[in-house]
């Protein structure tokens, strides 16, 4: 065992290491996809409705509704919460 990190936390860990930037990010855009996909469920709508509904491709859709994948653009956000009804938030913390 690595008696090193024995008793700190794992942010404390993650900082160290220097990924707690890219894990923070990676959470970020899983709950944003997960919080869309959720909206979707509730109202009703397929993917080719909200892509629509976002005047987007189905592609950049799915971009936005997988947790993988990081590269979403602020605009792309603009519009799925748009075509939800919702506003975007975003608040440096």
């Amino acid at each position: 065992m690595n008696e090193k990190y024995l008793g700190t936390n794992f942010d404390d860990f993650l900082l160290e290491e220097g990924l707690l930037t890219q894990v923070e990010a990676v959470a970020v855009k899983r709950v944003i996809a997960y919080q869309v996909n959720q909206l979707m469920v509730e109202n009703n709508l397929s993917k080719a409705a909200m892509a629509r509904r976002m005047h987007t491709s189905r592609a950049a859709l799915e971009r936005l509704l997988d947790p993988q994948n990081e590269s979403v653009t602020l605009r792309t956000l603009e519009k799925a919460a748009e075509a939800l009804g919702k506003h975007l938030q975003i608040v440096l913390a």
